[in-house]
């Protein structure tokens, strides 16, 4: 059995995902917490950073809704590191990635990919596990405004844009869910699942509207595929992996 694995729902598309002694903080774009901890429902505190040996916070772009200054106020602590998008602000120091770069970073394997939007989508290994968070990786639609021509479009991006994720043993795969878009808001989310397969995943990008996340994994898990609805901050996924990459999961 792989050592266990603990991924907890920040906000929006955040989370903080522990392996081991790390900890990594996917698109964290909560302002800053308060100064008492035991006031902190699913957030990055300095006292949990302190619980592990090392903290990696990933950026994937600069979007306010993925990315918030406040996650620098760490970067006093020595076993912090950041990660972040190529369009991110030349002001915020990391380890910045284009689509295609790939970096080694206290344990993790990293390989950034492209988006649909800006900025990139992270693929993680570490320990076992591989996660992959989309960023604003989808395919984007708006069916009631945008022309035939443009969905087109849209379309074939998202298909170049996923393309060298096929054939990749993904374990979690944070992918975007948004109800702005209308009746065909899931059509990203299901086609990723056709083609990339991820053994688990776990939707993200809901504005808030949790029943939407929950619906989709009602319909859409499969043999395949298990779907996690994590909608309250805070909330925790824990799971093991047996040595035939099996993923056991457990609420």
């Amino acid at each position: 059995m792989v050592e266990p694995i603990e991924i907890t729902y920040l906000s929006h598309s955040g989370f903080a995902v522990r392996i081991g002694d790390t900890l990594l903080v996917f698109d964290d774009a909560q302002g800053r917490p308060a100064e008492d901890d035991s006031l902190q429902i699913g957030r990055v505190t300095r006292s949990l950073i302190e619980e592990h040996q090392r903290t990696i916070f990933f950026v994937s772009h600069a979007h306010a809704d993925h990315f918030s200054p406040a996650i620098y106020d760490f970067n006093d602590i020595d076993s912090v590191r950041y990660v972040v998008g190529d369009d991110v602000p030349e002001e915020y120091a990391g380890h910045r990635m284009s689509p295609g770069d790939t970096l080694s970073l206290g344990g993790a394997k990293i390989t950034a990919y492209d988006s649909t939007d800006v900025g990139v989508s992270f693929l993680v290994s570490m320990d076992g596990f591989t996660l992959f968070h989309a960023g604003d990786l989808n395919f984007w639609h708006w069916r009631e405004e945008s022309t035939l021509r443009e969905i087109e479009q849209a379309e074939k991006e998202y298909e170049m844009a996923i393309q060298p994720l096929e054939g990749q043993e993904i374990d979690f795969a944070f992918f975007p869910l948004d109800p702005r878009m209308g009746e065909m808001y899931d059509a990203g989310a299901l086609r990723f699942l056709l083609c990339v397969k991820p053994r688990v995943m776990i939707p993200m990008h809901w504005w808030g509207r949790g029943d939407v996340a929950l619906e989709f994994a009602r319909k859409n898990r499969s043999k395949q595929a298990e779907i996690v609805a994590l909608t309250r901050p805070g909330e925790t996924l824990r799971a093991g992996k047996s040595e035939d990459g099996k993923i056991q999961l457990e609420l």
